[in-house]
This record gives C-alpha cells, structure tokens and sequence, in this order.
C-alpha cells in the first residue's frame, strides 16, 4: 500500500525554509565608484594629495578582504575604513565586537565591542564579530522509542558574551557568513542532544509534554557554549544561550499520524453522532410541540375569527338600520326644512314686492316733490334773471351817461388847451424864436448825422472866417423860419410876415 503525502509535514518544512530565508543577512550593495576628479588648473601639491588619496582608496577596495582577516563578509555598515596610505582608520559600529591584531605582538591590540582604531595596512589584521543575538533553527528527524519517525522543530537564541574566548575557539573564518560555521556547529549539538531525548520517549509524551525535550537540549548546549559552571567556565565557548523552544513535534509517517489521529477523532466523531442524535430528537420533540402549539393557534385563530365575522355581522347589520333610520329622519327633516324654507320665501317675496311698492311709491312722491322743487326754483331763477337785466341795462345806461359826460369834458379841456397851444403860437415873434433857436444850436447840432465828407467852396470874398459864419448862421435862420411856417400851417394860422420873409 502507498502512504499519501503528509501536507502537513511538506507545509511546516515549507514555511521552516522561508523563515531560513528571512532569517539569512541581506548585504547592501557595494558602494559607487569615486568620482574623477579632474586636476587640471589646480595646484600641483594638491593634485598630488588627490592622486595619493584615489589610490589609498583603491588600495581600500582591493586590500579589504585581507587586510580585516577575511571580513568581507560582514554587513558593510558593520564598519568603515577611512583614511589613505600609513593613515588609515577602522571605524566600528557601537553593536559589533572587533578584535584588532598587529604583527609581532602575541595579544590583540584592541578587543571588545565597537572599538575604533588606527590600522595599518601591512601589519595589521582585524575581525568584525556580531554582537547581536542570533537565531539558529534546527530541524531534528528523529526516532522515537516506538520506531517511529518524528520530525522536531526547535530555535536556539545565542549571543557572544566572552569574545576573548570566542575569537579563539570559533571558527569565523568564512567570507559570508562570520556565523555560519558556529550556526553549523551548534545545529549538529542541539540535533544530536534532540535525537538522544526523543529516543528514549513515546509519541504521545513527545506530542503532548515537550518541557523534557527542551530542558534536554537546553542543558548540553549550556554545557557545551558556555561551560561547566561547577568546575571551570572557561572550558566553554564564549557564548551564552539566550533561550531554547520547541516549535513543532510532527510524526513522518501519514499512516501513523493518522491511526494517532482516530481515537480522537472517533471520540469525536461519536460525541458528535450523539450530539447529532440528541439534537435530531430534540429537533423532532420541538417540531411535535411546535405543530401542536401552531394548530392550536390556527384553532384558536379560527375560532377568534368567527367571532369576529359574526361581531362583524351584528355590527354591519345594526350599522345599516341605524342608517335606514338616520336616511328617514333625514328625509323628513328635509322636506320640513323645504316646506319651511318655501313658506318663508312666499313670504319674503310678497314683502319683497310690497316693499318694492312702497319704494316705488315713494320714489314717484319724491320725484314729484323734486319736480316741484325744481319749477320753483326756476320761477325764482326767472325772476332773478329779470332783475338781473334790469340791473344791467340800468348800470349800461348810468355808464353810458358817465362815458359821454366824460367824452364832452375831455372834449372842452383839449379845446382849451388847443385855444391856448394857438395863442402861445400866435404870442411866439420871429426874433424870440431865432433867440430859442441860437440857444438849442448844440443841441440840434448833437442830433444831426455826422457827414462823411465836408467840403467847402469859397466863391469869392477874401474868404475871412466872419463870411463862413455869416453863411451858417443864415443857413440856421432859413431852417428856422421853415420850421415856424410849418407849425403854423399844422396850427391853422398864417405866420407872420416877418418869418415867411
């Protein structure tokens, strides 16, 4: 018979193999390569210290792995080198521990943890140590007392706690891995102390108590990293087990780990049966009682129902009597209503017309009354328009009167004053006017228009200025004389003789 794959196993080894993986350091990558730096233009003694440090640099990157006794493996942020040429410095991280040699001296220079120091290439050698606690997995395949494989699981925490014992007795020579070969070391202890212990064990006491197998291991890898603490703790290897855990017990075999398996499980398969059993009876217990509680409520329902409908009945068939009885009143309080309603508007409308009678009479009396009114109010308007006229004609006639009167005094004062006008005019001689004359010369030399031109002819005569105005004023008497004839003429009387001469 072919035994079927134990997943469970392939699973627990699977997952076992990523926490190795996640468990492995992961290196950073290399630093970039210096950046050329060129020399020309600078001064020669400084080009010289840059060419210099360039290939203490070099020398770094090429004497690295020798120069730290095989430390290229460490992680690189572990420690730095500075410095070029005879100057070089090792720095340390303050969490690693370093063990500084020289040639010619027989103990280490410097040895502890995160020491920096001055290091020379030549002479000179060092070892970067984890200070860190590690963790080392182990997978035991082991058989137990009953011949039957078991693969046991279980991690060990250790830590370097006398590094001037451990650098001497450990082997952390491999490039890649300073830990590696103690890891090693220490698996094939821990597996071969697991081995013991489980052979002299069952199954069943490796599955259910796992205390016998962890103080086991516990105390042959105490015995053997840090000595025996009765007689000499120097007879072990400088370092201390920080904790010891089973993870997992699982049997190799699928057959076994299966008839392991059965007990348990029928136990459980037959609880469950019984469990399935008690819970069938009490399902088909509560279903009888659940039928006979809902048919009696289906019974009690109807019966609850029918009481109801026939409530509903007695309720409906009074509902509709009352209602019969509540139409009929209606109707007869209607028909009252209309009959009342029918007397009063009868009566309403016969008031109505006897009120609009009498309105009407009344309206004829005032009519006639305004009418009335009105005749006797145009008598009086007649007659007032009568004495109005006679007012009129009377005040027309009185200042007719007044307008002639006045026409006939006005008419008497401006023959008067005509009277007088002409005897002022007859009173007026030819020398007083020329005298008035003479005296309004500036005047009526002011009125008259200024020439454009003035000329003068002499017609014989010396010409002496008594002549010119001998001339003008004859002229000024001649205009005189004209203008005295004329107002006689507008006067009605004949000048005198003296002015028409």
């Amino acid at each position: 018979m072919i035994e079927q794959a134990n997943s469970y196993l392939n699973e627990v080894m699977n997952q076992q193999a990523q926490v190795e993986r996640d468990l492995q350091p992961r290196h950073q990558p290399a630093p970039p390569a210096p950046v050329q730096i060129a020399t020309r233009g600078i001064g020669r003694e400084l080009a010289k210290g840059i060419v210099e440090f360039k290939k203490g640099m070099k020398g770094i990157e090429d004497e690295a792995p020798r120069d730290a006794g095989g430390a290229a493996g460490i992680v690189p942020s572990d420690y730095r080198i500075t410095g070029f040429g005879f100057w070089k410095t090792v720095v340390v991280a303050p969490n690693v521990y370093v063990v500084h040699t020289r040639r010619g001296h027989a103990e280490p220079i410097n040895i502890g943890l995160g020491l920096s120091f001055h290091y020379r290439p030549a002479t000179d050698a060092f070892l970067i140590i984890p200070a860190a606690v590690q963790t080392l997995l182990i997978n035991a395949r082991c058989i137990c007392a009953e011949r039957q494989g078991v693969l046991v699981q279980a991690y060990v925490q250790w830590v370097v706690d006398d590094v001037k014992t451990a650098y001497r007795r450990l082997d952390f020579s491999d490039p890649g891995d300073r830990m590696r070969i103690v890891k090693v070391q220490l698996r094939e202890q821990a597996e071969a102390a697991i081995k013991d212990k489980v052979a002299t064990m069952s199954i069943d006491a490796i599955l259910n108590d796992k205390q016998p197998i962890i103080a086991e291991l516990t105390h042959r890898l105490r015995a053997v990293a840090e000595g025996d603490e009765a007689a000499d703790r120097s007879t072990g290897l400088g370092l201390k087990i920080v904790t010891v855990q089973i993870k997992e017990a699982v049997v190799s075999s699928t057959r076994v780990w299966e008839n392991l398996q059965k007990p348990f499980r029928a136990d459980r398969e037959k609880l469950a049966r019984l469990a399935e059993l008690e819970a069938q009876q009490q399902i088909a217990a509560q279903e009888l009682h659940n039928r006979q509680t809902r048919e009696i409520a289906e019974l009690e329902v109807e019966r609850r129902l029918a009481d109801v409908r026939s409530q509903q009945e007695r309720e409906r068939f009074d509902r509709e009597e009352s209602e019969k009885v509540r139409r009929f009143d209606i109707e007869q309080q209607t028909a009252r209503r209309a009959l009342v309603e029918q007397t009063a508007t009868e009566k309403t409308r016969r008031e109505a017309e006897l009120e609009r009678a009498l309105h009407e009479l009344d309206v004829q009396g005032r009519r006639v009354q305004q009418e009335l009114q009105s005749l006797r109010q145009q008598a009086e308007l007649e007659q007032l328009r009568a004495e109005l006229e006679r007012s009129r004609t009377a005040a027309r006639l009185q200042t007719e009167t007044l307008v002639h009167e006045a026409t006939a005094a006005r008419h008497e004062r401006d023959l008067g004053v005509e009277k007088q006008r002409r005897a002022l005019d007859n009173d007026l001689s030819s020398a007083h006017l020329q005298a008035q004359l003479i005296a309004r010369l500036p005047e009526i030399a002011a009125t008259l228009p200024k020439p454009d031109e003035l000329r003068s002819v002499h017609i014989g005569g010396d010409g002496a200025p008594g002549d010119g105005l001998a001339g003008f004023l004859a002229s000024v008497l001649a205009l005189a004389d004209q203008f005295g004839a004329r107002r006689s003429e507008a006067n009605g009387t004949t000048a005198p003789a003296s002015a028409q001469e």
